[in-house]
């Protein structure tokens, strides 16, 4: 199961970015350029060449309405931190998105987010300007990170008419090479299991920074094991048995 969820994973990260398309929308020339740039450097980089010690990327976490962006579903806020190799900067980001209705109770009694807390928050379109102005073309990591890319491809088109091509490592399969006989699966769970504090749970930022730690950890690990970056990791895990 591991070795399938690896081999697809690799097949994943290994395509080339085409970068953000519908350039021609834009009328801003210095966003157009801005946008060109930013192809131009997805296009050249592959985060699976360079060594961990260097590898810049940025963790992020998302708390959204529910699971399903093509139902419906939103994101309520978008927290994030920039890393370079196993050292978590002190550059961070975070926003709440606006929403003109408020989310269930559910999910304000687990995120503390309501209504009230929204109403002056920016749009979807400017805070995801801002969050790619951040990120750049770093590389992005998040625990379970499928939830996240399903809903920036989603947000991303919906609100600035342009694909999302950043790509996204997933900290749960680094957890699964970096000791392979554990069985954590949750965020909660694995910093349960490597000693991580979370000071406030299911606020995006303060996931990031967990997730952070976590992927720290992770790569602390994977060195040891003899790895000296993601190509490595995920070429020897296709080969197994």
């Amino acid at each position: 199961m591991i070795v399938d969820q690896m081999i697809q994973f690799i097949k994943q990260l290994s395509g080339r970015s085409d970068g953000f398309t519908s350039l021609s929308s834009q009328t801003d020339p210095g966003k157009i350029a801005y946008m060109r740039d930013l192809q131009r450097e997805l296009k050249t980089k592959d985060v699976l060449d360079i060594a961990f010690d260097e590898l810049k990327v940025v963790v992020f976490d998302l708390e959204t309405t529910g699971f399903y962006p093509y139902n419906g579903d939103r994101i309520l806020s978008i927290g994030a931190v920039k890393m370079v190799g196993d050292r978590i900067l002190e550059e961070t980001f975070y926003s709440l998105v606006y929403n003109d209705s408020a989310p269930s109770e559910e999910i304000q009694r687990l995120t503390g987010i309501t209504k009230d807390t929204l109403k002056n928050a920016a749009t979807l379109h400017d805070v995801l300007k801002e969050f790619y102005q951040f990120i750049k073309n770093d590389a992005l990591v998040a625990h379970h990170a499928n939830h996240e890319k399903q809903f920036m491809k989603h947000a991303t088109w919906m609100a600035l008419k342009k694909s999302f091509q950043h790509r996204i490592i997933d900290t749960s399969f680094l957890t699964k090479v970096a000791d392979p006989e554990s069985r954590i699966v949750t965020l909660d769970e694995c910093c349960a299991h490597y000693g991580i504090t979370i000071d406030k749970r299911h606020h995006a930022l303060h996931d990031a920074v967990a997730t952070a730690e976590l992927w720290a950890k992770c790569v602390r690990e994977i060195q040891t094991l003899g790895f000296s970056n993601l190509k490595e990791v995920y070429t020897h895990i296709a080969t197994l048995k």
